[in-house]
């Protein structure tokens, strides 16, 4: 049978339970996911050449890490042209391009030196997210926007203020919105002797980043928690309760990455209840093995499950989906992918899944067919669905884009040395 062929025989298995399959496929081809450019270096960026600090590490040593602007930008073309669908980029502030010969330090970025990667978003219809870089600098050796020294909290809260009028710029350029993400790496290894003094003064900074003039209907400012790091395991400045609370307060928009936060605490159960109280959220889909590893997003238990919460819950205009993992001991360009389809494997069992109808047999107690029906669309004949979804949207189907992968190894990622 072809692939045609097996979607003909899906859909009428599909419409059994009342699942239009056609409109899965229209659905999930207009949900954008924000591919992050940092897996392509090892989080590298272009504007220091120092090790990685702040509680950042990508281990491995695969060949082909880009280099230059020019590597990276090549390398994202290539993962686009494998994966179905119009998505976003995301961006640290450390991947500033600058002509030859200048440098600004981050406090005195402007939107001039993000300009080609706003060329390149423009010559493929993407939309830019960003986020100020607030590790892997001198001046985040200890603290950010939590030091005790107010010169260098004011050197990270000019850079914040700095990220803002660039993420404008990227709305303002584009025609799409652009999602600035706030996260810190402040914290202490050991018990700490005062909680609230780095906390107290981590509000007044994010108070100072946020009093700046900015279309909020263009930027949407976030803010992520974290519950430990490297070098952090005692305590952590943005904690979830601290983050929840200044969102709430300020009205910006909350952003969950699923590696944050306690291995008991699942982000899907998070979902429904900030969506009762934002407009929107944000969030980092990651895999944690035990802690915040940032490992290749799967399609594991939770990624379907954060799927299925955000599409029961009519979500998919109000979650912003952006991915966050760098794995430097495998393929780069096959990490990205393998992440971003997944992600969207997971949102497409979901649009198969009879949501309305599952929910009836919960709020009518019918929890024996809710079982059934539950075990019984695990194995239902999604894959013909994906493949289908791949073939009309001219990528590879099936595991072939790993063929293309490997012929971008070989003729350019193996000649980087």
């Amino acid at each position: 049978m072809t692939i045609k062929e097996r979607y003909e025989s899906a859909k009428e298995i599909y419409e059994r339970v009342g699942v239009n399959t056609d409109e899965v496929l229209e659905t999930l081809k207009n949900v954008p996911i924000s591919l992050h450019c940092w897996q392509g270096d090892d989080v590298s960026g272009f504007d220091n050449k120092g090790a990685l600090s702040g509680g950042i590490q990508a281990t491995g040593n695969y060949p082909g890490k880009a280099r230059t602007p020019e590597e990276l930008m090549a390398d994202i073309d290539e993962v686009l042209a494998l994966v179905p669908g119009k998505h976003r980029i995301n961006l640290h502030a450390s991947y500033a391009i600058f002509e030859e010969g200048e440098w600004v330090d981050r406090n005195k970025l402007e939107p001039k030196h993000f300009k080609k990667w706003v060329e390149f978003a423009k010559e493929r219809g993407l939309g830019i997210d960003f986020n100020p870089t607030f590790f892997s600098h001198p001046k985040a050796a200890e603290y950010t926007l939590t030091h005790p020294d107010p010169e260098i909290r004011k050197f990270w809260i000019e850079h914040g203020q700095a990220c803002v009028r660039i993420s404008q710029y990227f709305a303002e350029e584009l025609g799409t919105h652009c999602l600035m993400n706030i996260w810190i790496p402040d914290g202490l290894k050991d018990v700490p002797a005062d909680r609230m003094g780095p906390r107290q003064r981590y509000k007044d900074s994010l108070d100072q980043i946020l009093a700046i003039d900015y279309d909020k209907s263009k930027v949407f400012v976030c803010l992520e928690s974290k519950v430990f790091g490297i070098g952090l395991e005692s305590y952590t400045a943005g904690s979830a309760e601290f983050t929840m609370n200044y969102v709430m307060n300020k009205g910006i928009t909350p952003l969950m990455d699923n590696g944050h936060y306690h291995p008991t605490e699942m982000v899907s159960d998070k979902i429904p209840s900030l969506l009762l109280f934002s407009d929107k959220i944000a969030l980092h889909v990651t895999r944690p093995v035990r802690w915040d590893s940032d490992h290749v997003v799967l399609l594991d238990d939770e990624t379907k499950e954060i799927a299925k919460e955000i599409v029961r819950n009519d979500a998919l205009d109000r979650v912003l989906i952006g991915l966050d993992f760098f794995d430097a001991s495998i393929n780069r360009i096959s990490a990205w992918v393998v992440g971003m389809r997944n992600m969207q494997k997971a949102l497409m069992l979901a649009l198969l899944s009879p949501n309305k109808a599952l929910k009836e047999m919960q709020d009518s107690q019918d929890f024996t067919k809710l079982m059934v029906m539950q075990e019984e669309l695990k194995l239902y004949p999604f894959g013909d669905v994906w493949n289908y979804f791949c073939e009309v949207n001219k990528v590879p189907t099936r595991e072939d884009y790993y063929n293309e992968i490997k012929k971008y190894e070989n003729e350019v990622l193996i000649k980087r040395g």
